[in-house]
């Protein structure tokens, strides 16, 4: 295929595979570069709210999704302050069934590897493992991209370069070297556990959140339930980059102290055995996400803080707006493919601004301590279940 209808994706995580998924169905020849050797798990669980998962429906990807999701009954909010739990917010078939498409939360392996298989199936993606985007130029007929494998360099023609490839990202470093990722002050824990090691009453298919002083914790199962998928957020100082480094038990079962965590909350940290630990890093908002035919998608253009839930789920709306963008472009004239970017940020840049200021936000809230705690509990309380659920309405009813 011709060089205007050829568009290389820089990085093979879930923004970047999806993105190839929908560039591919709009009609455009996509290469993935992906520096890795092979793709494997980086963290654990992740929830796919009706925003993101109706999108995978629409891309064919149903059958091999559910077969591994958990459609959960119900968001379980808790409170240590109080002691147990303080709302219940329902989800399940009904919720899924109002939204037009499933809440579902799974292991991102297993999300990876039913984009990757969809993405290996398809005749017009070319997925590189071990090559890494290197460079590129602007001429009359397009980019040239430069890639490189081990010591071997290769130029590819394209009309356009995706930069998904994470909060680290090279795509962006070459168009805004002065942006560079930010540490939180946080450091989120994370470790799975069998399912069958807890008590029954801990294990139903529902996403328990703890809210407690200057830390939080969340819990769901994943691997069609055979496992539960438990995420620990405390403040820290250590703020090496990665996904997946080793942690100490012990450090985090301090910052659970008895004192402060009843003794459910306390059970989860303690059954599991082996703790990864990130930083969490955020991104400056960048203004522009574009530059002429090369634009940034996902991490790479606003990694935020997890704590909407949202961060798988804004890059795969990034990949759908991003190809329904250039496929409104000008046929196979690339002349209209930096305008069409343009949309595709200005579309894209608003909401995700708001979604990491709810992030923000409701980290704020679930650490309060205090008396300020006391109020946020009281509140819930007061809000309701059906008047908590509407307030994500904005986001989980969002359509490309």
């Amino acid at each position: 295929m011709a060089a205007p209808r050829t568009i290389i994706v820089a990085g093979a995580g879930i923004g970047g595979l999806t993105a190839a998924l929908s560039l591919a169905a709009k009609g455009f020849r996509v290469i993935i570069l992906e520096k890795a050797e092979r793709l494997e798990e980086a963290g654990a669980g992740l929830q796919l709210s009706p925003n993101a998962s109706r999108i995978l429906v629409d891309l064919g990807l149903r059958s091999r999704l559910a077969a591994r999701a958990v459609t959960p009954e119900a968001i379980n909010i808790m409170s240590a302050r109080a002691g147990g739990e303080i709302a219940r917010l329902p989800l399940g078939e009904a919720a899924s069934l109002r939204a037009g498409a499933p809440y579902w939360v799974m292991h991102r392996a297993d999300l990876q590897a039913a984009l990757l298989a969809a993405v290996n199936e398809h005749p017009d993606i070319d997925l590189r493992l071990g090559s890494q985007f290197e460079d590129v130029t602007s001429h009359a007929r397009g980019l040239t991209v430069v890639q490189r494998r081990g010591n071997t360099r290769q130029q590819e023609l394209a009309a356009a370069l995706v930069g998904a490839d994470g909060i680290w990202s090279a795509v962006r470093n070459h168009l805004f070297p002065d942006v560079q990722p930010q540490f939180s002050g946080l450091i989120a824990w994370r470790g799975t556990l069998d399912a069958t090691t807890l008590p029954r009453e801990y294990t139903s298919a529902r996403v328990q959140l703890w809210m407690g002083p200057d830390a939080h914790l969340v819990a769901y199962p994943i691997s069609g339930a055979r496992q539960i998928n438990v995420v620990a957020i405390v403040p820290g100082t250590w703020n090496r980059p990665g996904w997946s480094a080793p942690g100490d038990a012990n450090e985090l079962k301090s910052a659970f102290a008895s004192q402060r965590w009843p003794s459910t909350a306390r059970m989860l940290i303690g059954a599991v055995d082996g703790w990864r630990r990130w930083a969490l890093f955020t991104l400056p908002d960048l203004g522009e996400w574009t530059e002429g035919a090369v634009a940034l998608l996902g991490d790479a253009a606003h990694a935020m803080l997890p704590f909407a839930a949202q961060g798988a789920g804004m890059a795969i709306e990034d990949a759908a707006v991003l190809a329904k963008c250039l496929s409104e472009s000008q046929g196979d004239n690339i002349a209209g493919i930096p305008a069409a970017l343009k949309r595709y940020g200005r579309q894209r840049r608003g909401r995700v601004l708001r979604v990491q200021r709810a992030a923000r936000q409701q980290g704020r809230i679930y650490h309060l301590t205090g008396p300020l705690a006391l109020a946020r509990d009281l509140a819930i309380k007061a809000m309701g279940r059906e008047r908590m659920l509407a307030r994500q309405n904005w986001i989980y009813d969002w359509r490309v």
